[in-house]
């Protein structure tokens, strides 16, 4: 495991956001979602594709709290801007299950 220090830990903005929208990512190669994540009056609502299909669906995914990462540059996935990364982890059968906050928290907290 390659270690870094607090300064490039302090680069990175991972914030709570509320998923307002999702839909199935038609276009994607991988069965995948296009999200819509409100983070807040500061930084607003952002798209992401997300592929989470495995355990997740869209109506169970709506008012849900994740956290992502806002301040990567933009990166398109097919024909969709993604515009933030939405966090998670592989569970043992390889699927992605999401990094969410245990209890409410204002959106756009930021993690620290």
């Amino acid at each position: 495991m390659q270690t870094i220090d607090w300064n490039d830990f302090t680069k990175v903005e991972l914030r709570v956001g509320r998923i307002t929208a999702a839909e199935p990512f038609a276009e994607a190669r991988k069965p995948a979602y296009i999200l819509q994540v409100d983070f807040g009056p500061e930084i607003g609502t952002r798209k992401s594709s997300a592929q989470i299909t495995a355990l997740y669906t869209p109506e169970q995914l709506l008012g849900r709290l994740v956290v992502a990462v806002v301040n990567f540059p933009p990166k398109q996935i097919g024909p969709i801007m993604s515009e933030c990364l939405v966090t998670g982890f592989h569970n043992s059968d390889g699927h992605v299950t999401l990094c969410i906050p245990e209890h409410d928290v204002a959106l756009g907290t930021r993690l620290l």
